[in-house]
């Protein structure tokens, strides 16, 4: 069966280009011209994925993605204009799975539509359930929970979650972080893995501010801790890790 694509864009022309390329490829593809009728094919087609410009005529793309996530975590893929970097930190804080600068080759926005796809049909090799103290990531529903509480992550978030999580107590960088979750050699945002684990430490995190799951290893990258919650408390001193200057710190970003 068809995977199912959903092109929310008031550029009618390039919604139909974009169609009739998608379409040769194998997709099944809807177009809407509005945020509030991609909202409405959202809830009546459920789309495999979501094409969404941050331009719209009656909300933008931010509002209208802030939207989508709050009712179904369908992968999303924003195209934003003239590349500007705060509006590709805006989506992805807002849920976006990967984003697009317009002008776009068509061959790319097919390859990382291919990308997110491939992530939400379950890719991840990992097929047992992952416990770190309360913390439980089930690669084969792609959930994840703390106690009876589901934690809310993307896609694109689900999948660096676990690939942080195989490599728990292994400094990962970005490009590595990168190169995991994505498969793909495609170009990559600088910050945009600061900003998924940002959401990521937000869901899964007692204090995304003091962080003891996910930590920033300052000019190497991120750590995702072995021992959390009880488990961390119940070790013997040796083996609690210490913050210093030159270590692992949780507070700070990559510089």
């Amino acid at each position: 069966m068809a995977e199912r694509v959903l092109i929310v864009d008031d550029d009618t022309r390039l919604s139909a280009m974009l169609a009739d390329y998608l379409s040769a490829n194998g997709y099944t593809v809807h177009t809407a011209a509005t945020a509030t009728a991609g909202l409405t094919d959202l809830g009546r087609r459920a789309p495999d994925a979501v094409i969404l410009d941050v331009m719209l005529p009656d909300f933008d793309g931010f509002e209208t993605c802030r939207r989508m996530r709050a009712v179904s975590d369908v992968p999303i893929l924003m195209l934003t204009a003239k590349g500007e970097e705060t509006d590709r930190i805006v989506g992805l804080e807002l849920g976006a799975d990967d984003y697009l600068p317009k002008p776009f080759n068509p061959r790319e926005l097919l390859a990382r539509l291919k990308a997110i796809l491939r992530r939400r049909n379950g890719s991840a090799a990992v097929s047992r359930t992952l416990r770190f103290g309360r913390l439980e990531i089930d690669p084969g529903s792609r959930s994840v929970r703390i106690d009876d509480r589901e934690c809310a992550l993307t896609s694109y978030q689900f999948d660096l979650l676990v690939a942080l999580a195989e490599n728990a107590g292994r400094t990962l960088s970005r490009e590595q972080l990168m190169d995991a979750v994505k498969g793909e050699e495609l170009e990559a945002f600088d910050r945009s893995i600061d900003v998924h684990v940002s959401r990521i430490r937000a869901a899964i995190e007692s204090d995304p501010k003091h962080p003891r799951r996910i930590v920033t290893v300052r000019g190497a990258g991120y750590v995702f801790a072995r021992f959390q919650d009880e488990e961390r408390y119940s070790m013997s001193p040796k083996h609690v890790p210490r913050f210093g200057d030159n270590d692992m710190h949780p507070d700070r970003d990559l510089e």
